[in-house]
């Protein structure tokens, strides 16, 4: 079964090849975004020099029950294991999330297609999920840095975001001005704004968070490296890797880990205990 150890060591066994240039559509970020998430799946499938076309599909079926789409949270979802969420950024600032707030873990009963809630063969409630974030430079394919970082040392609870669009979402219903209604993501829609009665205005939230790099640049400052990764791992998940592959990549010397302590995001003044894996060239 696969894992972000796997991955990890599959990306610096092949960290020279560039993001593919994707060339549908013509919003180059997306495009770039797309190149990201095939070769964050080449990494757990371990298909970057596959060749054979039906070996590779099959490599993929076998790694993974599930691929999003570009408008629902996960991008991918190992077998009985982890989502993953893809993020690109051209310059490392903040990365915007859309109408999806941070998550800390991937439920079940979250605002997530059928298909996805359905793509084991057991029902399952939750799941760890894994923000793969890339940073490619404008006017280039190349991929420069890399962070994994698990959700439960990124996020808060899920009811930290959902609490304030709850109360954004009151405040909204109870301004007797406007005739607001609310539906599904959205936070409302202003109607009956002219005559006819044939617009309305949709309010839509924006989730923005931090870049790790700028996060816990307490860790690791980013420096001008031709490529760096990072992985954030809570320290119970590292533990519970199996103990080949925990072996496996405590054995190779150009991975750096080390045991740090970072801030809980649920009570800053408290620390959760990580695994910290670093690659640089």
């Amino acid at each position: 079964m696969s894992n972000l150890l796997k991955a990890f060591i599959n990306i610096v066994d092949n960290y020279t090849i560039t993001i593919e240039n994707v060339t549908d559509g013509n919003n180059r970020v997306n495009n770039m975004g797309e190149g990201l998430e095939s070769y964050i799946s080449n990494a757990f499938t371990n298909n970057f020099h596959e060749t054979d076309l039906k070996r590779k599909k099959e490599n993929f079926r076998n790694t993974f029950s599930y691929k999003g789409t570009k408008s629902r949270i996960p991008d991918l979802i190992l077998k009985n294991s982890d989502a993953i969420e893809v993020k690109k950024t051209e310059v490392l600032g903040d990365l915007q999330l859309n109408s999806s707030h941070p998550k800390a873990k991937l439920y079940s009963t979250q605002n997530i297609a059928d298909e996805c809630r359905n793509c084991e063969d057991e029902l399952w409630n939750e799941k760890d999920i894994i923000y793969a974030m890339g940073h490619i430079p404008k006017q280039s394919k190349q991929l420069k840095s890399l962070w994994f970082v698990y959700g439960t040392c990124y996020a808060g609870k899920k009811e930290v975001y959902i609490d304030v669009e709850t109360e954004i979402k009151s405040s909204l219903v109870q301004n007797k001005i406007l005739n607001i209604d609310i539906t599904g993501k959205e936070l409302g829609k202003v109607r009956a704004i002219d005559s006819l009665d044939i617009t309305y205005l949709r309010i839509r939230g924006m989730w923005v968070i931090k870049h790790p790099s700028k996060l816990f640049a307490d860790l690791y400052k980013q420096r001008d490296e031709a490529f760096s990764m990072i992985a954030i791992i809570p320290i119970d998940k590292y533990n519970n890797f199996s103990a080949s592959d925990r072996v496996m990549i405590e054995s190779r010397d150009e991975i750096v880990i080390t045991d740090e302590n970072i801030s809980n995001p649920n009570n800053s003044a408290r620390e959760m205990e990580v695994k910290l894996l670093l690659f640089t060239v």
